[in-house]
């Protein structure tokens, strides 16, 4: 190998901020000492391994990486092979294959790129040719970068409520939909908590909507903090909101509206203007082996209305 420079490096860190993490896959331990180093003084984060086995090994132990610089001809597991394997296994972000190789027939090449490879790099490997082609890998890794995060704020957006951040009416519908199924298929227990701020639209009338909005999202946040992580809450109206709590029994379905609604009423809202004390109608239903999702709204609703008629800041408890 000849030509390797290491200079400074230009651009390896990626658009997240951190270092490009680089697999040279090598047999040979000279080769693969140098552009360990080279790489190195780039800036770039390197691993390295013997052949593909090694190579995918790695991969899987300590964790993906964005390229794979690595030799045609190896022993247990060649260039080509590793090509294929990590272009079968879809379940970690795109790899940036440089294949490198002595061959440089037109049809070697085909085979390389059929085989997965992004690009190829011919031996003895040049510096500039080697950087520029890394540079290359970055850019499609980067680009995919911008894309996956695209994706799932679109997914954020599409799944969750623009003002609190819970599931918005449709994924919750969804979620519970899914709970009733699993409670109906494995016959286990069940709750549904359908909360309502009381005299919410006086908050809107007396301080405006800006407060009101400030009001929902500390509801939203003491919500959370009053449910178990694998619960789910949404907001399934104005100021309404749904809690699906799988595998809850009718005994804990109480104390989960009770802790609820003391976390929203044992201390005042803080807001930007005046404090406000904010108090919380629940209505739940505790069920069994499942139900229509119809059935097991329309019985929190009246749960609700019951608490409501009470005299709010309370709740009501039914089993389907």
């Amino acid at each position: 190998m000849t030509g390797l420079d290491c200079s400074g490096a230009r651009g390896a860190a990626t658009d997240a901020g951190t270092r490009l993490k680089v697999l040279v896959v090598d047999d040979d331990p000279i080769q693969r000492r140098q552009l360990e180093v080279t790489l190195g003084r780039w800036g770039y984060e390197v691993r390295t391994a013997r052949d593909g086995r090694e190579a995918l090994h790695l991969m899987s132990e300590e964790g993906p990486v964005q390229i794979v610089v690595a030799d045609w001809m190896m022993p247990e597991m060649d260039g080509i092979e590793l090509c294929r394997r990590i272009r079968g296994n879809e379940s970690h972000p795109y790899v940036y294959v440089i294949l490198v190789t002595s061959r440089d027939r037109r049809d070697d090449i085909v085979t390389g790129l059929d085989a997965g490879a992004d690009d190829y790099l011919t031996k003895p490997i040049h510096h500039g040719e080697l950087q520029a082609r890394i540079a290359a890998g970055k850019r499609i890794v980067d680009l995919q970068s911008r894309l996956l995060a695209a994706q799932e704020q679109l997914q954020i957006e599409a799944t969750h409520d623009a003002l609190t951040g819970l599931w918005n009416r449709r994924a919750i519908l969804e979620n519970l939909q899914r709970e009733i199924v699993r409670s109906g298929r494995q016959g286990t227990a069940l709750t549904v908590v359908m909360a309502d701020l009381d005299h919410f639209k006086h908050i809107n009338d007396t301080h405006g909507h800006p407060i009101g909005d400030a009001a929902l999202r500390e509801t939203a946040l003491r919500l959370g903090g009053a449910t178990r992580p694998y619960d789910f809450v949404g907001r399934y109206g104005g100021e309404e909101f749904l809690i699906v709590a799988p595998g809850l029994e009718a005994s804990g379905a109480s104390e989960l509206a009770e802790r609820v609604r003391n976390r929203i009423a044992g201390t005042p809202f803080v807001t930007s203007g005046p404090s406000l004390s904010v108090t919380l109608s629940l209505g739940a239903v505790s069920l069994r082996g499942g139900a229509e999702v119809e059935r097991v709204l329309a019985a929190a609703d009246a749960a609700l209305y019951e608490a409501k008629a009470a005299g709010r800041n309370t709740s009501r408890l039914k089993e389907i």
